[in-house]
């Protein structure tokens, strides 16, 4: 029982955190749910309840989708997604844990950074942020870093990341539970997953009016920064 609700605290964190700043519930939510429900189940639900967020948050801005941007993007992550289900069914649960958990670390670091580079300019660069995301999708459920990067360095507004962001998460989310499958989850803690993304939702949309972007992705990063940081040093005691 206990862990039913860390269960949905942790999803209703990450949602609300990803209706808040149009990013984050994969970073914030994937380290603690690998934690509680072990590398495997703990990718493939952030898989799942990413994508649907996803889903509701693009409804509105469906239309401001760059087409040709995202479709390069999302194509180079079809083709990868598979290598990182791969590599997760070769791993030990130790390695995999390890492998998260500096994913996490180093992805958060490059967006922190404020990484730019010429390889991620143009179509080229849509490719290769598209190839690492899908992999880093499936693999670990963080894909979405290597996306905000690309859009950082094609300069884009924080108004046109957001639903191009959605867009991506739809598709490489897909993608990944096709590769992955389902969580093995009881029907209780698939309702309990179903309520907690809901009322995460309605407080994002609360306290996107009350709490600065910058300061709310920050906190975000943070966070994800902390559960990285946990998964690795787990990993490493586990070996």
């Amino acid at each position: 029982m206990a862990g039913d609700v860390l269960l949905a605290g942790i999803v209703l964190l990450g949602s609300s955190v990803q209706w808040l700043t149009g990013m984050g519930f994969a970073l914030v939510a994937v380290p603690a749910l690998v934690l509680l429900l072990g590398p495997a189940e703990g990718v493939v639900l952030a898989n799942c309840a990413s994508g649907a967020i996803c889903c509701a948050g693009l409804a509105g801005g469906l239309r401001q989708v760059r087409l040709t941007a995202m479709v390069p993007l999302c194509a180079a992550a079809a083709c990868t997604v598979p290598a990182g289900t791969w590599l997760t069914r070769q791993l030990p649960e130790s390695w995999l844990m390890l492998t998260m958990g500096a994913l996490v670390t180093g992805a958060v670091l490059l967006v922190l950074r404020g990484a730019r580079a010429t390889a991620l300019h143009g179509t080229k660069g849509a490719v290769a942020a598209g190839a690492v995301g899908g992999f880093m999708n499936s693999a670990a459920g963080v894909g979405g870093p290597p996306m905000s990067l690309y859009a950082l360095n094609a300069g884009w507004t924080v108004r046109e990341f957001v639903p191009n962001a959605m867009f991506y998460g739809v598709v490489v989310n897909a993608f990944s539970v096709a590769s992955n499958g389902l969580p093995t989850l009881t029907g209780t803690q698939w309702a309990l997953v179903a309520a907690a993304m809901t009322a995460g939702a309605l407080a994002g949309r609360a306290l996107a009016s009350r709490i600065p972007e910058k300061q709310a992705r920050l906190l975000v990063l943070l966070l994800a920064l902390t559960g990285g940081i946990t998964a690795v040093g787990k990993g490493l005691w586990a070996l």
